[in-house]
């Protein structure tokens, strides 16, 4: 069923195309024979500028969409395969700022691999970066379309700086390719109920950890509005990690062996790196919310009048309150 679907799809867009090629040549030609009668040779002199226009599109598109000739991966290193892929490789990478330009050596196996190593923290580190602002965007615009959004767009551009700060020349269809392949090593991609706990423990740990509650200034009345923006955070920092980190993994392949184990060691990393950036972020989040929340309770007490001659004992007792509950905020507050 799949497949015959796609065969229709495909038939389907290749009608359309050709009818709106039809479509547009039949009005170029048209125009053309218009301005034909203003102006001699001015007909075909357009016809000529579409036609180098469309040509140039085309040429653009190819080379745009085009994807390099790759050799197939070895099913480990030294195997059928191995010593082709790695003068690809050491063809096609580039060469990292800390490395000199004339080190680059055709089949050079430790060349490669340390020019890896070192693409490899430049990706990690920009990994980090916007896993931080992922957290942010989860915490305060969780369950939102604009959250959603802006965190797709940065996991996207994330996927997009790892694989052009790798490879010279960069390819629309191996991008899209690399696209699918970190999809589908994303949690959920495939349901699969025996992989979620491995996913949800780093999350869960670095939510609840010890350090959460001493860092949580208004008490255990806040605690649950704090660890519900906590989880929120965390589980699209995560999940910014795993992507960053898949990506980076597989533009680091050398062999099958390797693509294997992509999943495993990009979770093991993936979990350090969530409670590294969770841990930073929980101070700046605890200190933001807690002044905010007691901000807007003086506020909110400062509305209770203040007793008068004649007021009822109940309006006397409300007052009282709200005045030694705002001394108590500002106290706290203070401290």
């Amino acid at each position: 069923m799949k497949r015959h679907l796609i065969s229709w799809l495909r038939l389907s867009a290749s009608f359309i195309f050709l009818l709106l090629a039809a479509i547009a040549v039949n009005q170029l030609y048209s125009l053309s024979m218009l301005l034909e009668k203003l102006l001699p040779f001015s007909g075909y002199a357009f016809l000529a500028l579409w036609a180098i226009f469309f040509i140039i599109t085309a040429v653009t598109g190819y080379r745009l969409w085009k994807a390099p000739k790759i050799p197939p991966l070895a099913d480990r290193e030294g195997g059928k395969h191995f010593d082709d892929y790695i003068a690809y490789l050491s063809r096609a990478l580039r060469v990292h700022t800390t490395m000199p330009e004339d080190s680059r050596k055709s089949g050079d196996l430790r060349w490669v691999k340390t020019n890896l190593k070192l693409h490899e923290v430049d990706a990690l580190n920009h990994t980090k970066t916007v896993a931080t602002k992922n957290f942010f965007i989860g915490a305060f615009a969780q369950n939102t379309s604009y959250g959603t959004t802006t965190s797709l767009m940065n996991n996207i551009k994330l996927i997009w700086h790892i694989y052009s700060s790798y490879y010279h020349h960069q390819s629309a269809r191996e991008f899209v390719q690399l696209l699918k392949s970190v999809y589908e090593c994303l949690p959920l991609s495939d349901f699969n109920k025996d992989e979620l706990p491995a996913h949800i423990k780093p999350i869960i740990q670095c939510s609840f950890s010890n350090t959460l509650s001493s860092l949580l200034p208004g008490g255990n009345l806040l605690t649950p509005f704090f660890l519900n923006l906590f989880l929120a955070g965390a589980t699209n920092t995560y999940l910014t990690c795993l992507a960053g980190i898949i990506t980076s993994k597989h533009c680091q392949m050398l062999s099958l062996e390797d693509k294997q184990e992509i999943i495993q060691q990009s979770m093991f990393e993936a979990s350090f790196m969530v409670k590294e950036i969770v841990k930073e972020c929980n101070p700046i989040l605890s200190v933001t919310i807690s002044n905010a929340v007691k901000k807007a309770g003086i506020e909110s007490l400062d509305t209770v009048t203040a007793p008068s001659t004649g007021s009822s004992v109940a309006q006397d007792i409300v007052s009282h309150l709200a005045s030694s509950l705002k001394h108590i905020i500002r106290e706290t507050g203070n401290e």
